[in-house]
């Protein structure tokens, strides 16, 4: 284990439990140690292996080895086009969103990514000073994550494995949990919810970006026109036509969207109804639950809104039909931990 990597596991010891039961981690010269039930995790290319399996029925266990076997041989997204910190800044504040939690995650902060993949938007959060946790099951991803930060010595940045239904941190830890377009994909989204929930400190937020049942409608079409007749068709998805993208870009997206073993789709109703559950409070989605209310550039993400009535959350979401497709029929809902 290299020294900077010790260093600043040692830093935050304090947070730190283990992923099987939840007591005290030691860091050792090799390795990190369990004090109480004896587990050890290994570091590999600077990245701490914290993973430990979430031990449920056959089923569930199932799909979480097809989703993380998918991630593995593709990792997603990629960093073809970026060459440089500057690269990569321009393109994610090109993204509203991403420009957006940018400007209005206070400087301090202590955030955590869970499912980061390539850790893209944890890389970006933490160019500016914050210390920023991104968490996956996946190794490659994160690989292509950890050699990007090491390259440009982004020192705010710590990438580990973790099973997000085992975590690694202490209830109560971060200001900011993010967790985006990560629990469709796992066997138990409620669970997820509620397991990644316990992390933020009262007071913190969680954010969370899921596939919307009426937003992937389009998406489902072009799927079953790209089965029939392969990717000749591939002209029909924006993100593949665009001039600029890359083959390894466009073979992600591709990958992603149409191969995918797994994905669940929900509606902003039924995580509304999830939240006390999770032992949160709804502060904000997108789109907003009131209709013809659009997304500004001016938008003030953790300000709280109330929730729009059933009827108006019905015409948001099934205009979602038409217009979620680009962005893969995607929703955020944003909450507070009282």
């Amino acid at each position: 284990m290299h020294d900077h990597v010790r260093l600043y596991l040692s830093k935050y010891q304090e947070i730190l439990c283990c992923p099987r039961c939840r007591s005290s981690l030691t860091i050792g010269e090799c390795d990190i140690a369990c004090s109480s039930c004896g587990g050890r995790f290994g570091v590999e290319d600077d990245i701490p292996l914290l993973f430990w399996p979430s031990e449920w029925d056959a089923s569930k266990e199932r799909v979480a080895e097809q989703v993380r076997r998918f991630y593995e041989e593709t990792p997603f997204p990629d960093y073809d086009e970026f060459d440089s910190v500057g690269s990569l800044m321009e393109k994610a504040r090109r993204g509203l969103f991403a420009h957006l939690l940018d400007e209005q995650v206070p400087l301090g902060s202590r955030v955590l990514e869970c499912g980061c993949g390539t850790a893209q938007l944890s890389i970006f959060l933490g160019i500016a000073p914050r210390t920023v946790f991104g968490t996956d099951v996946c190794v490659n991803s994160l690989r292509l994550g950890q050699e990007f930060k090491e390259r440009h010595r982004l020192s705010g940045v710590h990438l580990l494995q973790m099973n997000l239904f085992r975590p690694v941190f202490r209830p109560g830890s971060f200001d900011l949990v993010i967790c985006n377009g990560v629990l469709h994909h796992t066997p138990d989204p409620l669970l997820g919810l509620k397991t990644i929930a316990s992390l933020a400190r009262p007071g913190g937020y969680v954010l969370v970006g899921l596939y919307h049942r009426f937003g992937r409608v389009i998406t489902s079409a072009r799927g079953m026109l790209f089965r029939l007749f392969g990717q000749r068709l591939a002209f029909l998805d924006p993100n593949l036509r665009a001039p600029r993208t890359s083959a390894a870009k466009r073979r992600a997206w591709f990958n992603d969207q149409y191969r995918h073993p797994h994905e669940s789709r929900h509606t902003i109703g039924e995580v509304l109804s999830w939240l006390p559950h999770a032992g949160l409070r709804f502060v904000k989605s997108i789109p907003r639950t009131v209709p013809f209310v659009g997304f500004s550039e001016s938008e003030q993400l953790f300000s709280d809104e109330a929730p729009g009535t059933r009827l108006e959350r019905l015409v948001v979401e099934l205009g979602m039909a038409f217009s979620g497709s680009r962005q893969g029929g995607f929703f955020v809902v944003v909450a507070r931990r009282p």
